[in-house]
């Protein structure tokens, strides 16, 4: 009896061990084949890491390099560092006299900087003279201001395609008509700026803005004249058109609440970019398309 247990264990330690061996064995082909898949996967992040590299060093539409601008011996803003990508939307937040204004006017061409570089869709305009800063500012850039500066003598489609056939455009009015009826006013196109609403004569200012199809939008507290309900309307509308254009939207804004909806946020305080706060990772590149 004792030599039958003692066989019987004998048998079982056998058969354990056979069991853990196949078992390590079956791991091991398993964590080699985990190994196998993996490695493409990690080849592939880089792959996806380095275009993401090359992408971005290739979608600034704007670059901003030690920037510095003064006026009478004042300095207002002082060695700004700050690129924009194509698509975003950037909000400029910080108390009035940090410099938002100044250095929107830098950005968008009506203003020189001291020194530093700034760069606009491949333009260097600081070695840029006024006659080529107008011209490509016409082409790019779009700005809207807290005043809506309409012209009172004429229409709301007259104001929007002004300043088209100015710059050469053949099909001036039916581009207006257009830019009218995408910010909701075909229904006021041979109204003058006194028989329109706040809201109404912004959004007459919004097209404008719009007509050229800029690549770079600029909005100065676009709803700082506006009820807070009229001025939600604007930004939602902004925000959709921006979306439909992919056009590089910039916010300067009081409003935290507003700032929080933008990809980044740069906070600016005596004329100095003090941080930019991303919203979201991702937000840098909305799509590699727009190149």
């Amino acid at each position: 009896q004792k030599e039958f247990v003692a066989k019987t264990e004998a048998f079982i330690r056998k058969n354990l061990a056979g069991q853990k061996t196949k078992q390590a064995q079956s791991r091991r082909k398993q964590l080699a084949k985990l190994q196998r898949i993996q490695a493409p996967k990690r080849e592939l992040r880089n792959a996806a890491m380095t275009v993401t590299t090359a992408v971005r060093s290739f979608s600034h539409i704007l670059e901003l390099s030690d920037l510095s601008a003064g006026y009478n011996g004042r300095p207002l803003i002082e060695g700004a560092e700050m690129n924009l990508y194509r698509g975003e939307i950037v909000a400029l937040i910080g108390p009035n006299g940090s410099g938002k204004s100044t250095l929107m006017s830098i950005m968008s061409g009506l203003e020189k900087a001291s020194s530093g570089q700034v760069t606009v869709d491949g333009k260097d305009y600081m070695v840029a003279d006024e006659d080529e800063l107008a011209l490509h500012r016409r082409r790019r850039i779009g700005i809207l201001l807290q005043s809506f500066h309409l012209i009172p003598t004429m229409t709301a489609l007259e104001n929007v395609a002004v300043p088209l056939e100015l710059a050469g455009e053949k099909k001036a009015f039916e581009i207006a008509e257009s830019e009218l009826e995408a910010v909701g006013l075909s229904h006021r196109l041979t109204h003058y700026p006194a028989q329109l609403s706040g809201g109404e004569q912004q959004r007459v200012a919004l097209a404008r803005a719009l007509g050229p199809s800029p690549k770079l939008l600029f909005a100065d507290e676009p709803t700082g004249n506006l009820d807070s309900k009229t001025g939600d309307a604007i930004i939602k509308l902004m925000f959709d058109l921006h979306r439909s254009r992919n056009t590089t939207l910039v916010l300067i804004t009081h409003d935290p609440v507003l700032a929080e909806r933008c990809d980044r946020v740069v906070h600016m305080s005596d004329g100095k970019i003090s941080g930019i706060d991303d919203q979201d990772a991702t937000a840098e590149i909305h799509t590699a398309s727009s190149l």
